[in-house]
């Protein structure tokens, strides 16, 4: 297993903690749903996959609660398009490189009372709208088509989660293996950790992520600094874990114990019960 490696996802969202970081540490970029395999397969030590994908391997993997990619209402980079209103939409495209989004959106839209077909595609706006009638598109190219086509937005999942939960919208969680050495996992987490409090706390490093961020993006400094001054964010909060092992529960049915990495303690992993608070309460 690799411990010098860790995985972050190819996208704007992960900047924030990765920008600069220092040490020895070898940067694995992926998108979403590929770092799953890299980190099962051991070739990165910790990885922000997925929430969907810690749900489905979460025998194997645990999950760390301080850091991720998270929402506290629209997030800006997960959005449904389309021509026609959500009611009228008989099938809706689905990008192969999220999880979390494909196993959110219809789970979002059954408690609307709808169940659209869902086919994968290409994240390409134009060709998903060619074939459905919405088109879910995740990451830089959502904020970018949002740009270019804010009359086709339909739905940002962060805020339709908050909506419908009260919850903060957790997409991505660090991740590691359940038998990987907890000290080297502590290292590389502080390192993470270490890095977004610079983020955080230094407007001169700031300023250099999100003028990095930009010029890497194409995006305008102004939209890069309100992307992660109010709608992405890294830092997790208590209610971050609760509305993850919420969505283990009602999105996944998912109905055991949930594995969260505990550094204050030598084994890998301290599950505790799924929180069963509903998502109607």
């Amino acid at each position: 297993m690799r411990e010098d490696v860790i995985g972050r996802v190819s996208f704007a969202n992960c900047d924030p903690i990765f920008h600069d970081l220092g040490g020895h540490w070898r940067i694995l970029p992926a998108p979403p749903s590929w770092l799953t395999g890299h980190l099962l397969r051991g070739e990165c030590l910790i990885a922000p996959i997925p929430l969907a994908d810690f749900v489905k391997n979460i025998e194997t993997l645990q999950a760390i609660d301080s850091i991720g990619i998270a929402s506290d209402g629209g997030v800006g980079s997960v959005l449904l398009f389309g021509e026609r209103p959500i009611d009228e939409m008989r099938d809706i495209a689905v990008p192969t490189d999220s999880s979390t989004s494909r196993t959110l959106l219809p789970w979002l839209l059954a408690r609307r009372g709808r169940s659209p077909r869902l086919i994968e595609m290409g994240p390409n706006l134009g060709t998903m709208l060619n074939r459905c009638d919405g088109a879910l598109i995740i990451g830089d190219r959502a904020i970018d088509e949002a740009k270019l086509n804010p009359d086709l937005v339909r739905m940002d999942l962060g805020s339709e989660w908050l909506d419908q939960t009260g919850l903060p919208m957790v997409f991505g969680v660090f991740c590691a293996r359940r038998d990987s050495d907890p000290i080297a996992i502590k290292r590389a987490v502080v390192a993470l950790q270490d890095n977004l409090a610079l983020f955080e706390n230094n407007e001169i490093h700031r300023n250099k992520v999100i003028n990095a961020s930009s010029e890497r993006t194409r995006f305008s400094t102004d939209r890069i600094a309100h992307y992660f001054q109010s709608e992405v964010r890294n830092r997790l909060k208590p209610e971050d874990k609760e509305s993850m092992t919420l969505f283990a529960e009602q999105v996944t049915g998912y109905d055991g114990p949930v594995p969260w990495w505990d550094e204050d303690q030598s084994s890998s992993s301290n599950p505790e019960p799924v929180n069963r608070r509903r998502a109607s309460s």
